[in-house]
């Protein structure tokens, strides 16, 4: 499975799925102070500092393992995302409309920015 999910079929993915994933957000560390879903797990890989974690990814991870990629709208968790495929991931799923989309359709206590 790759591709896209949306929120809500993440959240449910999330109640059902136990821990049999990885979590990684690409946002930016003052992002994360605004808004963030650290509690369920989240990773942070900041995209903007590709260079200075992208070989350190892929001890940190597994590629067999389900990956959700989550950002702000859904831009640049795809251009991880597309990057994890090529480098064996698989599955690797988008969050659809990112923590924005979370906060607006899932929790609201999430504030948006």
């Amino acid at each position: 499975m790759t591709g896209f999910i949306s929120v809500e079929d993440f959240q449910h993915t999330l109640q059902t799925n136990g821990d049999a994933y990885q979590l990684i957000d690409v946002r930016e560390a003052i992002e994360l102070r605004l808004a963030n879903l650290n509690h369920l797990g989240f990773r942070h890989y900041p995209l903007s500092e590709f260079e200075a974690w992208h070989e350190q990814i892929l001890k940190d991870l597994q590629p067999d393992r389900p990956t959700y990629v989550l950002c702000h709208h859904g831009i640049r968790s795809a251009q991880v995302a597309e990057w994890l495929r090529q480098q064996g991931f698989h599955p690797v799923i988008n969050i659809s409309g990112g923590i924005q989309a979370w906060s607006e359709r899932v929790d609201p206590a999430i504030p948006t920015y």
